[in-house]
């Protein structure tokens, strides 16, 4: 497998897991596709876009910490 592969592979695994801790995993292909689309569209540095990322941001800060309660799958 040459790196490129090997990168690109990561990535999609990457994305997985946050599909999964999103908890996405069983949502339908098209809304997602769909919901990523309308993320797509938010400008870079909105309002929009940093209330997003903040909130992406703290779920990976709980994730990381042993003692927070865990994110529930379809809250």
């Amino acid at each position: 497998m040459t790196a490129d592969r090997k990168k690109e592979a990561r990535d999609k695994f990457l994305l997985g897991g946050i599909v999964v801790k999103a908890g996405l995993s069983k949502a339908d292909r098209a809304f997602l596709l769909g919901g990523l689309i309308e993320l797509a569209r938010v400008i870079t540095g909105s309002e929009e876009h940093w209330r997003l990322r903040d909130i992406g941001k703290e779920v990976f800060r709980a994730s990381l910490d042993p003692s927070s309660p865990r994110v529930e799958e379809n809250a």
